[in-house]
């Protein structure tokens, strides 16, 4: 027997691989703590075949994100279809790629197919606390950063008619938008441009911050940015809770409108915009609200003016009124009391010229005695004479020259004269 044993061949005791891999299929099956266990994993390529669910179990490091663990997983059509309902139906996703999970597996092992772990349980509030967590995350971080109410605290214009529109080109809820704005009642005008974007699925967030980089460019050009979509599952939104479009949007310089979900859906970016509403549709009923009240406004300002002029028209008239009354009366007293005044200066200056003639007419009468005593007949009748020559009298004997001829003047007649040398 030893003799024999020195001259085996280790193929002689090797397992066939079916062999093996049954040995490690026992082995997982005897092992009950692989059997039933509620594991915590984030969902990986997940797709659905002919009603059963493929997918891909991992754990990722939290600092660096890499995988660390991984493993293949499936959930049998017959349980799939309940477990995935009841799941959209609490956390109002459908599962899906990239989740947070907690579900219950059992070990399985083929020997063909190897090692897969088959889904039993699911429990979908754990999936939902961790929705809530990560937006309460960025909701603490916008807070933290100090910029979720930048937008918030923007002025609105008066009445904002320039508006930059994002929403998917087509899609009902900017036809509802758009007809809300443009057969409003009151006949108001708004200008409004479309930014396109995807407004769900992957590509919604690259998409929308595009559209808002665009419209920054163009930022004197509008009033207010309105980020719309309609209806649809509640999953759509999920793009929305999104950090870098919650930033751009909170730090946007000018006032941002959301209408992107029904009135009992809430997103991150509902929190940061200037205003919430809840359909593309009120959206488009605020800013006609903004429009009616700025009229209301002009309406009263209006009545106002009236009213002023109609009452400073009232004030004028009675003063007319008045002065029509008081002025004849006015104009009688005064005219009397002028003609008073009238008479009493005449009467002044009809006194003055009499004293002034009667000076006058002393004064004249003493210049006539003056005259008269001066006169030269009166001083000739006195005894003296007065020479004349060429008609003038001489006054001063340098006045006369050798050979002038001059007439002395008496009182009873006159003699000629020359001057000799």
């Amino acid at each position: 027997m030893a003799e024999s044993s020195l001259f085996s061949s280790p193929q002689d005791n090797a397992l066939t691989l079916v062999e093996y891999n049954n040995r490690i299929k026992g082995v997982l099956n005897r092992e009950a703590s692989l059997q039933g266990q509620w594991v915590k994993a984030e969902t990986s390529d997940v797709q659905v075949r002919r009603g059963h669910c493929y997918l891909e179990l991992i754990e990722k490091d939290p600092s660096t994100g890499m995988t660390v663990a991984k493993v293949n997983a499936a959930i049998w059509a017959n349980v799939y279809a309940s477990l995935s309902a009841r799941f959209q139906a609490v956390t109002g996703s459908p599962f899906g790629t990239g989740m947070k999970v907690l579900v219950k597996v059992s070990a399985n092992y083929h020997e063909q197919f190897g090692l897969k772990v088959v889904v039993s349980d699911i429990n979908p509030e754990f999936t939902l606390g961790d929705m809530a967590r990560l937006r309460r995350e960025i909701l603490e971080r916008l807070t933290r950063e100090r910029i979720i109410n930048l937008n918030k605290e923007l002025p609105w214009p008066k009445v904002p008619q320039c508006v930059a529109v994002i929403s998917a080109p087509g899609a009902a809820g900017y036809g509802d938008f758009m007809n809300q704005l443009d057969n409003n009642p009151y006949g108001l005008k708004f200008y409004t441009h479309l930014f396109p974007a995807m407004m769900q699925g992957a590509s919604t967030v690259p998409s929308v911050l595009g559209a808002l980089e665009r419209i920054g460019l163009h930022k004197d050009l509008f009033d207010c940015v309105v980020i719309i979509r309609g209806g649809g599952a509640t999953s759509d939104l999920n793009a929305f809770d999104n950090y870098d479009l919650a930033a751009a949007i909170a730090r946007f310089p000018m006032p941002v409108i959301t209408g992107i979900g029904h009135e009992r859906d809430v997103t991150v970016l509902d929190y940061v915009a200037a205003l919430r509403v809840k359909t593309p549709t009120a959206a488009a009923e605020f800013l006609i609200q903004r429009g009616t009240d700025a009229l209301a406004h002009l309406v009263d300002l209006s009545n106002n003016v009236v009213t002023i002029v109609r009452d400073t028209v009232s004030r004028a008239r009675e003063q007319l009124a008045y002065y029509n009354s008081v002025i004849p009366i006015t104009v009688t007293n005064r005219v009397a009391t002028e003609r008073y005044n009238l008479t009493h200066r005449i009467e002044q200056i009809t006194a003055a010229i009499d004293a002034l003639m009667m000076r006058e007419r002393m004064r004249l009468e003493s210049l006539g005695d003056k005259l008269t005593l001066l006169s030269p007949r009166n001083i000739l009748n006195r005894g003296y004479s007065l020479t004349m020559r060429n008609g003038r009298f001489v006054t001063d004997a340098s006045e006369l020259h050798p050979g002038d001829v001059i007439t002395t003047h008496f009182r009873d007649g006159k003699v000629r004269s020359t001057i000799n040398p």
